[in-house]
């Protein structure tokens, strides 16, 4: 009897480069599992802190326990450099004060 299997991608983006890894992995994954293989399988994601990183599926954050479905797509967050509230806020004082 052979093990199931399903196809993810794990994907991560800087302003510079976007990084998709496609895995088969046992049908039993979870999101640290695919983290854990596309670290494996790209060196531009074994040199990313993958361990601290926000982590999310289709969008959404999830914890790394989730298992995965066939089709997923895990994404990397990177973190905010500012706050988007603030930049807002920035953006509105420089427009009024010319």
């Amino acid at each position: 009897m052979t093990e199931a299997l399903l196809s993810v991608e794990v994907v991560h983006a800087t302003p510079e480069v976007q990084t998709v890894v496609t895995l088969t992995l046992a049908a039993d994954s979870t999101v640290a599992d695919a983290l854990a293989a596309a670290a494996d399988a790209s060196p531009v994601l074994a040199g990313y802190d993958l361990a601290s990183s926000a982590v999310g599926v289709f969008g959404e954050h999830v914890e790394r326990d989730r298992l995965l479905a066939a089709g997923d797509r895990v994404e990397i967050y990177r973190p905010l450099l500012i706050d988007p509230k603030a930049a807002r806020r920035a953006r509105a004082d420089k427009q009024r004060n010319g």
